[in-house]
């Protein structure tokens, strides 16, 4: 029953909003990319607990995609993430005024929504540049349980790789 939740909340979650953009290097061979590993000093902006849960969730994801975790990779992975409130999207518009002018004061109403972005980036593991990054949006944070955060990290993990190695 706990897994059928989270089935339905994973497509509830695709359907609203985890956006994702692409970019990678041109001409860049990615059948060669085999194994990864993930920068020492990364700061990723997530708390201890959720790093735990994002790491968990993109080690299976990779794995599920042929990728190998090791300690000589061909790429390496540096993850970074940005909460802020988005702006509030309703407003209540106030005016005084005469026939010959008038001034208007809008004030908005209740508080924007959290939001996340999610900063993917692939780095070839000899040369050190940047081959491949996914920038992910999430419009809506999800309710703060552990599977409820879980299963966010799933989709947007999920998303994200789906661009990943690029399709010619």
């Amino acid at each position: 029953m706990k897994r059928f939740f989270t089935l339905i909340f994973c497509i509830v979650l695709f359907s609203c909003g985890v956006t994702v953009n692409y970019d990678y290097e041109k001409g860049t061979d990615f059948s060669q990319y085999k194994t990864y590993h993930y920068f020492d000093d990364m700061k990723t902006g997530l708390s201890e607990l959720d790093s735990k849960r994002f790491f968990g969730v993109l080690d299976k994801a990779m794995t599920a995609k042929g990728f190998t975790l090791s300690e000589t990779p061909d790429f390496i992975i540096d993850i970074k993430s940005e909460t802020y409130q988005s702006a509030q999207s309703s407003t209540v518009g106030f005016g005084v005024g005469t026939g010959g002018g008038g001034v208007s004061v809008g004030m908005p109403v209740g508080e924007g929504n959290m939001s996340r972005q999610i900063i993917f980036d692939f780095v070839d593991g000899k040369t050190q540049q940047l081959i491949w990054q996914a920038i992910s949006s999430e419009p809506n944070l999800p309710e703060n349980t552990p599977d409820a955060r879980e299963a966010q990290f799933r989709a947007v993990v999920m998303k994200v790789l789906d661009g990943f190695p690029p399709k010619k």
